[in-house]
């Protein structure tokens, strides 16, 4: 074991983020027999998933489970869920705390990564580079600062906490920071939805959570008269903001956009078009969003769901090689560009993929992405699966990918299940129910 590590193999491999991908990387260690440290901002697992723990998601529970995490727990007596789509609570309660419970002490809660490098080699240093383990300094929540040495890094941090500003050149608006009280970066759950019943409210964005905001305050609207909602995209037409509809291979994504639609058509949502925010204006009541051609919509909240990206400044230290545009890995950027491609068409990825000028360490799951919003859960399931095969030195375990996605019209934001007895936030993409193959093959990418 370990032999692609290269150097101390007492060290742990140290994974960034006790999320879905995170817990996956860790169960996968486990099970090779390799020493590992979960190191979670939150104070229990799956911090991102509980705010929007009442969401439902669009896959069943098959495509939610990873293969080694299932392993784990099954030894340990636990039963796989029975199908159907749950919701991010339950996603949690029925899986990922129970294998968080499984790793026991290899997680450790309140501990907030604030930068990683080598052992005495700052950026600049080449000289025995690859040799040194790394150095991941952390922030307690308490107020204690640590260092830990790692033989290897996997980040699975995510890009929930770094959500995109409304200004449509990727900056913040002019005031948009001063409007923050009016201003929510997330779908509103039913509390905030029943505050903002006879008021009106601007959802900004293109992606299944703008879809998904759009339809929960839709339906406030249809039961109040008096609520107002107004959507605004930055392109020039709707085009296919609707979705896949009934070609999306997803029904429940797919039915997102039908719904969207007929609500649209109703009169219940104004549709706005080519709507850049320039200028917000923060007022005693509300915000004014300004678009770049001089248009204003005043509303008394603005909901931005303009999707997410990477936080990059604790890796400063490390040698990436990102893609300019995408902030993902190069070596995938150009199979993940949501110009090109949508979360059906993304191929899948593995460790060779994923590999940066700094051996030994790896961005995985939705951060791995960058900005693409084409991300799939069980796509980051192989991704973990085939790093810690390559950590683990069984590189023709690595290099075997062999997974089918679905296809549809449209992948933009949050992979949400727009179900009536399930309220409503926003998710990383989940899975598909087609055909998805995990049997080993001899395909493989160099």
């Amino acid at each position: 074991m370990g032999e692609g590590l290269g150097m101390d193999e007492t060290l742990p491999v140290a994974v960034i983020g006790a999320g879905p991908q995170g817990l996956a990387a860790a169960a996968h260690l486990v099970e090779r027999g390799l020493p590992v440290v979960v190191l979670e901002t939150g104070r229990a697992p799956a911090a991102a998933v509980r705010e929007w723990g009442h969401v439902r998601l669009f896959s069943d529970w098959p495509e939610l489970v990873d293969a080694a995490g299932a392993r784990l727990l099954k030894a340990a007596g636990w039963m796989t869920p029975a199908t159907g789509h749950p919701t991010g609570a339950q996603w949690i309660s029925g899986y990922l705390a129970p294998l968080a419970a499984v790793l026991g002490d290899r997680v450790r809660y309140g501990t907030r990564v604030v930068g990683v490098s080598r052992s005495g080699r700052d950026r600049l240093v080449d000289a025995g580079r690859g040799d040194q383990p790394f150095t991941v300094h952390i922030h307690l929540t308490r107020g204690e600062e640590e260092r830990l040495r790692a033989r290897a890094v996997i980040d699975a941090s995510g890009t929930w906490s770094s959500p995109n500003p409304a200004g449509a050149d990727g900056l913040p608006a002019l005031g948009e920071r001063d409007a923050a009280r009016s201003l929510s970066y997330r779908i509103p759950d039913i509390g905030d939805l029943e505050e903002l019943a006879g008021k009106h409210t601007v959802v900004v964005g293109s992606g299944h959570s703008a879809l998904t905001a759009v339809l929960a305050l839709a339906r406030i609207a249809r039961r109040d008269p008096d609520t107002t909602v107004t959507w605004a995209l930055r392109r020039a037409s709707a085009g296919n903001a609707f979705g896949g509809g009934e070609a999306d291979e997803l029904p429940a994504r797919g039915a997102l956009g039908i719904r969207a639609k007929e609500f649209v058509d109703a009169g219940l949502v104004t549709l706005v078009t080519g709507f850049r925010i320039g200028r917000l204006a923060a007022g005693d009541d509300g915000v004014v969003l300004e678009s770049e051609d001089g248009r204003r919509l005043a509303a008394d909240r603005a909901v931005v769901l303009t999707g997410f990206r990477p936080e990059l400044s604790f890796l400063s230290e490390l040698r990436l090689q990102l893609d300019p545009a995408l902030q993902a890995p190069v070596r995938i950027a150009a199979e993940v560009d949501p110009n090109i491609h949508s979360c059906g068409s993304v191929a899948a990825t593995g460790a060779a993929d994923l590999t940066h000028p700094e051996p030994g360490f790896y961005i995985v799951g939705a951060k791995s992405y960058g900005r693409a919003p084409t991300f799939l859960a069980l796509t980051g399931y192989e991704q973990v699966r085939s790093v810690v095969a390559e950590l683990a030195g069984d590189h023709e375990a690595a290099r075997r990918i062999d997974l089918v996605l679905p296809d549809t019209g449209v992948c933009g934001g949050a992979g949400l299940f727009d179900a009536p007895d399930a309220s409503v936030g926003s998710a990383c993409c989940a899975p598909s129910r087609t055909p998805i193959s995990l049997t080993p093959t001899t395909s493989a990418r160099s």
